[in-house]
């Protein structure tokens, strides 16, 4: 038996700080609360489950952990940038001023940046 394609997902973020993430989450990025059960704070990410979880020595990875196709990732930075999101800037990468890489083949262009715990998180664009 498989998991099978009508199983739903579901995606974990770890962090130091439960409210520091769900005003991040919430507020900041704009994904639905659903409740707080205990251990971890719940959001719908449209449609997708996200589960932040307290890990008091939770220690962040150095790649993305998380990420969103947008229609538009300029406009999408700007209105992060607006709200006290800082994008991140690689060296060597070859981001633009707005820090987007693009793939070799010129389609695709992603973005980085943190939440709070410094969990990476990307924006990606077709």
């Amino acid at each position: 038996m498989t998991i099978g394609a009508s199983a739903g997902v579901i995606t974990f973020i770890n962090t130091r700080d439960p409210e520091t993430a769900r005003a991040f989450y919430g507020e900041t990025l704009g994904f639905r609360f659903v409740a707080d059960d205990g251990f971890a704070h719940v959001f719908d990410l449209n449609g997708t489950t996200l589960r932040i979880t307290k890990i008091d020595n939770h220690v962040a990875q150095g790649h993305p952990v998380l990420g969103w196709m947008v229609e538009d990732i300029e406009g999408t930075i700007r209105r992060l940038v607006a709200r006290g999101v800082t994008m991140t800037i690689y060296p060597g990468l070859g981001q633009d001023e707005l820090g987007i890489w693009t793939a070799p083949d010129g389609k695709a262009k992603v973005a980085f940046f943190n939440d709070p715990d410094g969990n990476a998180l990307s924006l990606t664009s077709v």
